[in-house]
Order: C-alpha cells, then sequence, then structure tokens
C-alpha cells in the first residue's frame, strides 16, 4: 500500500503541474513544456493504474494499454478507448517531434485533465 500511497500522491502533483502550464498563455516553450508534463502524468497513471490492480485486485498488467482495458474491466476507468487514445498519443510525443504535431497534441490536452482527474478520484 505505501508504494500506491506515494504513487498517488506523485501522480496527484504531476496532474497540478499539467493543470498550471495550460492555463498559461500559449508560446513554445509553454507547449513543449505541457507536453513534457503530460508525457509524465500519462506515465504515472498507467503506473500507478499497474501497482493499483497488483494490490487492490491481485491482478497483473504489464503494458499500459494492458492495464487501462483491466482498468476498464475493474470499473476504475469509465473509457477504455479514450485511454487507449491517451496512450497513443503519449507514444506519438515520444517518438515523434515537429511543429505540427505538438501543435495537434498541445490542443489535445486541456481534454486530458478530465480523464485523469476522474482516475485520481476512482483510486482513492
Amino acid at each position: 500500500m505505501k508504494k500506491l500511497s506515494a504513487q498517488m500522491e506523485q501522480l496527484e502533483k504531476a496532474l497540478l503541474r499539467l493543470k498550471e502550464v495550460l492555463v498559461m498563455p500559449q508560446s513554445d516553450v509553454v507547449r513543449d513544456s505541457a507536453i513534457q508534463r503530460f508525457e509524465f502524468t500519462m506515465d504515472l497513471s498507467w503506473k500507478t493504474v499497474k501497482t493499483y490492480l497488483e494490490e487492490m485486485k491481485g491482478l497483473i498488467c504489464a503494458s499500459p494499454k494492458e492495464c487501462f482495458r483491466e482498468a476498464y474491466r475493474q470499473g476504475i476507468v469509465l473509457y477504455d478507448d479514450e485511454w487507449i487514445k491517451l496512450v497513443d498519443l503519449r507514444n506519438e510525443t515520444v517518438h515523434t517531434y515537429n511543429e505540427e504535431i505538438a501543435e495537434k497534441i498541445y490542443n489535445e490536452l486541456p481534454a486530458t485533465v478530465r480523464y485523469f482527474k476522474e482516475l485520481v478520484e476512482k483510486m482513492k
């Protein structure tokens, strides 16, 4: 439980940091910072879900998509397909960088906050 508690705390901080940057006036630096903070939040989300499933449900998952699919089956997340899209979005931020893609991703980030917030509330 100690690991889960620590991860939850980190996830909540990461979400606050993501929300913080998303209300700043847009610039290249703010955009890039927001994308980086989204990456951190997404990584912490799936790893926290993994720990939650292990510690609270006795279930093992190995990848982000597998963990979110199981979280959906367990009623922890409401939208299986949306979480899979978030994993894909996160993968896109890591493997590709150009201005056009960065702008596209940045514009999608405000909508992601809701999913992260719901996830935190469900696991508390």
